[in-house]
């Protein structure tokens, strides 16, 4: 099945926002966004509303057609709150503190297990998938697996990172481990976090039966210059050269 490209239209929100009023359009770069071929459209709104807010949210989750995925810290009532009303195709929880400027790192699935089976089990109850932000350590995505989570996303911030300094087998060889456990212990698999039109096909060449990449800030920072039709194709190319 192929890799499905979900668009983070968070840096869209942060521009609107610093000047005030609704230019760019959110809800229009959501809808425009999927005509130009993204497959999923994603929001992670935060209690200071400083990028999506949660009427974006709202306004976002009616007009679109393909899946929606809605990011967050489930221990933010407001998150909770906000997914319940919303029930997008997917929630993905992240252990984001409240004024955290981006998510840094995964969950540790063995001391919040509690918390997250309690998390897991409002939303599946409400019909939505679930994937919780994981860093590639086998330990971590053991211990998600028996969180009764439907998917894990891995955290490829170090990834990119080694893959930028030129040391691409190392970079990618902690990832190839934590999604084979992750396929064998029956959990799908995303990723994201830094992954660009330099790094992504290296990464889908070599990870085997990933469902999902969600990616934001490079895809947005390269629409400024290529345009965001031409710049969504560019990476779903990347992802298809690599099948």
């Amino acid at each position: 099945m192929p890799t499905r490209l979900s668009v983070n239209i968070n840096k869209i929100a942060t521009l609107r926002n610093a000047r005030g009023g609704n230019n760019p359009n959110v809800v229009k770069t959501a809808v425009d966004a999927q005509l130009f071929g993204a497959e999923g459209i994603t929001v992670h709104p935060r209690p200071d509303e400083r990028h999506i807010t949660y009427k974006d949210v709202m306004d976002i989750k009616p007009i679109i057609t393909t899946e929606f995925n809605i990011e967050g810290n489930p221990s933010e009532k407001k998150f909770v709150d906000i997914v319940l009303a919303a029930i997008p195709n997917q929630v993905t929880l992240v252990p984001d503190a409240s004024q955290q400027l981006t998510s840094d790192h995964g969950w540790d699935t063995i001391q919040h297990k509690d918390f997250l089976i309690e998390m897991i089990g409002t939303f599946k109850k409400a019909g939505i998938r679930v994937s919780i932000f994981v860093d590639p350590d086998l330990k971590m995505v053991e211990a998600a697996a028996k969180t009764n989570t439907d998917r894990i996303e891995l955290y490829t911030k170090s990834y990119a990172c080694m893959f930028a300094a030129g040391h691409q087998e190392k970079a990618i060889q902690p990832y190839i481990a934590a999604a084979a456990l992750a396929h064998k212990l029956g959990l799908g698999i995303n990723a994201g976090h830094d992954l660009n039109l330099h790094n992504l096909r290296y990464f889908k060449q070599h990870i085997k039966h990933l469902d999902e990449v969600s990616i934001g800030h490079a895809l947005i920072c390269d629409s400024l210059y290529l345009g965001i039709e031409n710049t969504i194709q560019l990476y779903k190319r990347q992802l298809q050269i690599a099948e």
